[in-house]
């Protein structure tokens, strides 16, 4: 029966599959493997079917490899990344790919790659060289004409070489759009927000009703906003700014999430509501908060990163996670616990920090 479905029917059924089934349909046949490859599933639909994936990269340079947690078997798996031709570090997912910088050099060169399938860009050189600045992600997803993801990278601030060798803050914008496969400068920004970018910006970013959300750490965190459609930028004050010891902003159900930390009191989960408040909306378990810190006082140093599906809280690669899941059958979220990855076939893994992203894998043609 399976071998008489019609290509589109079979396609669709393998799109209901989690990833780890897919790539074993995948190495049945030729026929399957085709029809598996060639269905591209957008990443907001996937979501609603399968918990996405927790991939870990080494924060400095340890060789071209990553760690990836499978949700559905609570196992974990090594991938090779052999196939990039530098150091990179990633920044952020983005329609199931996953957006790196290069690491040999300080100014912002930008590429795409799909662990899962081997896929490497690099993006083109920005039309201005700059170092350190904020890096915001939008997913504008296939159309129905063209099934590869598409997207666009916004950069903001950053270093840039003045003449004679000096450096400046760099007042623009640039956004590379991937339909176009080409960077352009979009206008400028005011030079306040541009230090602070620079400065005090990791680069994770929210995109959420036509604004790009970072988390700045100046003094007491603050968040900054660029909203595409008008060219023009806002500042939004954080609950507890002047306490918390991280801060970060992810994505879940539509909102714009906020989670921290404070040296003496629990881990909050606050979301942003349409008058621009921040409401209470989840902390994290005493217990597993107990089991997190160990006999460290405090939330410094921990990471934190989430899409739709999972919020994930982590510091090493052998330290375990708490994550914050959704149940789609009982209609609820619920905090889980993680085992951290110390061993894998009966070997032992060296623990060492890691850079963590979340992100629903992607087996078709990406990139």
């Amino acid at each position: 029966m399976w071998s008489n479905l019609h290509f589109d029917l079979l396609s669709t059924i393998f799109s209901f599959l989690p990833t780890d089934s897919l790539a074993r349909a995948r190495s049945a046949c030729s026929h399957w493997n085709k029809c598996a490859t060639s269905a591209y599933v957008a990443p907001l639909d996937y979501s609603c079917r399968h918990a996405p994936w927790f991939l870990a990269f080494p924060a400095r340079h340890r060789g071209l490899l990553c760690y990836a947690h499978n949700p559905i078997t609570d196992n974990w798996h090594v991938l090779s990344l052999d196939f990039v031709p530098h150091p990179v570090r990633p920044i952020a997912p983005v329609c199931g790919l996953i957006l790196f910088r290069q690491t040999s050099t300080t100014s912002l060169r930008l590429s795409v790659c799909n662990p899962f399938t081997r896929q490497f860009k690099p993006l083109p050189l920005l039309n201005i060289t700059r170092s350190n600045p904020a890096v915001g992600l939008i997913e504008v997803g296939p159309s129905p004409q063209v099934a590869i993801p598409q997207f666009r990278v916004y950069i903001a601030g950053g270093m840039s070489e003045a003449p004679r060798g000096s450096s400046s803050y760099e007042t623009t914008l640039e956004m590379y759009d991937s339909r176009m496969d080409a960077w352009q400068i979009i206008g400028p920004m005011p030079v306040e927000f541009a230090v602070r970018l620079t400065v005090w910006t990791p680069n994770e970013s929210v995109h959420l009703n036509g604004i790009i959300y970072w988390m700045t750490s100046a003094r007491a965190y603050s968040v900054m906003g660029f909203e595409i459609g008008t060219n023009t930028w806002r500042e939004l004050s954080v609950p507890m700014a002047d306490r918390l010891e991280f801060a970060t902003l992810v994505w879940r159900n539509e909102k714009l999430t906020l989670v921290g930390g404070t040296c003496v009191e629990d881990a909050f989960v606050w979301e942003l509501s349409g008058d621009d408040t921040w409401s209470l909306i989840g902390k994290v378990p005493a217990e597993l908060g107990r089991r997190f810190l160990g006999l460290k006082v405090g939330w410094g140093g921990t990471k934190c990163v989430g899409i739709d599906g999972a919020v994930c809280l982590y510091k090493e690669l052998g330290s375990g996670m708490v994550v914050w899941r959704e149940d789609v059958e009982k209609g609820r979220w619920e905090w889980i616990w993680v085992d951290g990855c110390c061993s894998m076939r009966g070997k032992q893994v060296q623990n060492f920090p890691i850079k963590g992203v979340v992100l629903h894998p992607n087996l078709g043609a990406s990139c």
